[in-house]
């Protein structure tokens, strides 16, 4: 018969206020001990889990903290060898030694300079001789000072330019004749030709002034300086500051006529850089093509002044950069490659410093295959700029380039910069990208707004800014003008001069080769 393994319903232990097996112990409080102890280790196992789960979490966090501190210093290093170079002097001695590698890949460098055959270059000769001068055989050699000279009978030409200063102004008195108005109810008088009225300068030295100023980047002083030492011009800097008020109140009819151009043009590049006015910080927005060049300084960076530069309904093509101010603006617009190509450079370098353990194998393969990629495109643009490759066979380059943009960017990165230019070229700007296949006119980079803002940087190193919102209407109009006048094939010394002594519709005449 089977033994039972639960005692009867009625059963009642002798021992259960002092169990002999327990060493005297209440079998009733060593139960109730057991299962307040299982309480409390369930309890520490979930406080177990708890602190499990924190570490992994304060773990992973420290893992992510690690990377970004691998980047940023990957970064500062980067810019920190980008700023300061380092001193590499050429050793001469060292390709002719070669004594290890190094001699050896520097001896087999191509020397710098001309290609072989190419022919060298002269300064042209005049056409044109203003005086003669004979000049007596020598007596004395004047190499050896040897005395027995005999003389040649064939004589040496040599020829001279040289500038003629001449170290005074020109003063010319107008005498005019009155006429009475008798509705103003006061005498009036006529201007004559390249005279502004009751004005101590003329407007040759105003236009010069100005050119120096916007075109060259000499500061007001130093211009002073010009004016006193070459011509024998005295003014103050203060003058000249009047000069290019005046101006600009002359020209603000043709440079909102100029802002209209450049919103009816077919393709127009833009751009923007920092500027200072009264310690503020402002940016110099640029708008312009090959013909035409529009300035505007603003406080602001955002896609308001956008819109009030390009209006709200600008129909042509925008050669930009990735700034989002420019969204919405044009029918199309053309992503610059170059920006891509140099983002790529600057990945690649920041990736090169980071740790062995921080480093994505895949980072360097998507890299290359992408400044592959653009610098062909580029190469591209240039052939269809000079006409060898036709809109077909572009249309044909688009498609195959856009299938290996696509299989270099097949897969994630876990380098965050890298990943972030992956996401844009698959997302959908992509079709930006390959503009100046489609449309004919439009380069595949905005180097030519990077060249045209040029001038305003380092002029913004002359000057340190401006200081008013005068200053800043000025530095805005007069650089237009002069940038516009040299894309249309006029001198700004002549359109300046024009602009100072003619109406504004004869100005403008002068300005572009076709008003209209």
């Amino acid at each position: 018969m089977p033994r039972s393994c639960y005692p009867p319903y009625d059963f009642v232990c002798a021992y259960q206020d002092n169990c002999p097996h327990l060493d005297g112990i209440s079998t009733t409080w060593v139960l109730g001990q057991y299962r307040r102890g299982q309480e409390t280790y369930n309890e520490h196992l979930r406080i177990i889990d708890a602190f499990d789960e924190q570490l992994q979490t304060s773990l992973n966090r420290i893992r992510t903290l690690e990377s970004e501190l691998a980047e940023l210093r990957a970064k500062y290093q980067a810019l920190h060898q980008k700023q300061f170079k380092p001193n590499r002097k050429k050793n001469a001695d060292l390709p002719a030694q070669k004594a290890d590698d190094t001699s050896d890949e520097l001896a087999g460098k191509k020397k710098r300079g001309a290609p072989v055959g190419h022919p060298g270059w002269f300064r042209p000769k005049p056409t044109v001789i203003d005086r003669s001068v004979h000049v007596a055989a020598p007596q004395r050699c004047p190499h050896c000072g040897s005395k027995d000279l005999t003389p040649a009978a064939e004589p040496i030409e040599h020829i001279k330019e040289d500038i003629v200063l001449v170290p005074r102004p020109v003063v010319t008195r107008y005498v005019h004749d009155q006429a009475f108005c008798p509705r103003c109810r006061r005498p009036v008088v006529e201007a004559a030709a390249d005279e502004i009225l009751n004005a101590p300068i003329g407007p040759v030295a105003k236009a010069t002034a100005m050119y120096l100023r916007y075109d060259v980047g000499i500061p007001y002083r130093k211009v002073v300086e010009i004016f006193r030492v070459l011509f024998g011009l005295t003014c103050v800097p203060a003058s000249l500051v009047g000069f290019d008020r005046k101006a600009a109140q002359r020209s603000e009819n043709i440079y909102a006529d100029l802002r209209e151009k450049v919103r009816a043009s077919l393709v127009v590049h833009a751009d923007e850089t920092s500027w200072r006015s009264d310690g503020v910080g402002h940016y110099v927005w640029f708008a312009g093509n090959e013909n035409l060049a529009f300035f505007h300084i603003d406080r602001h960076r955002s896609a308001k002044v956008a819109r009030g530069i390009f209006g709200e309904d600008f129909a042509g093509t925008l050669v930009r950069d990735r700034y989002a101010a420019y969204n919405g603006i044009g029918a199309h617009w053309q992503a610059c490659l170059a920006h891509i190509i140099t983002a790529v450079k600057e990945i690649n370098r920041v990736h090169e410093l980071l740790p062995q353990t921080e480093k994505d194998n895949q980072v360097d393969s998507f890299t290359g295959r992408i400044r592959d990629l653009f610098v062909r495109a580029c190469e591209v643009g240039q052939k269809i700029k000079s006409g060898d490759i036709s809109p077909p066979e572009a249309k044909r380059i688009e498609k195959q380039s856009l299938r290996e943009l696509k299989g270099a960017c097949k897969k994630p990165l876990r380098f965050k910069p890298a990943e972030t230019l992956r996401t844009y070229l698959i997302g959908p700007e992509q079709k930006n990208l390959f503009t100046f296949l489609r449309i004919p006119g439009v380069p595949p980079t905005n180097n030519h707004a990077e060249q045209s803002l040029r001038k305003i940087v380092i002029f913004r190193k002359v000057c340190f800014g401006t200081r008013s919102e005068i200053g800043l209407k000025t530095h805005s109009i007069i650089p237009s003008l002069i940038q516009t006048a040299k894309r249309q094939g006029v001198h700004p010394l002549t359109f300046l001069k024009t602009l100072l002594t003619a109406d504004a519709a004869t100005a403008q005449a002068a300005l572009f080769n076709d008003s209209s």
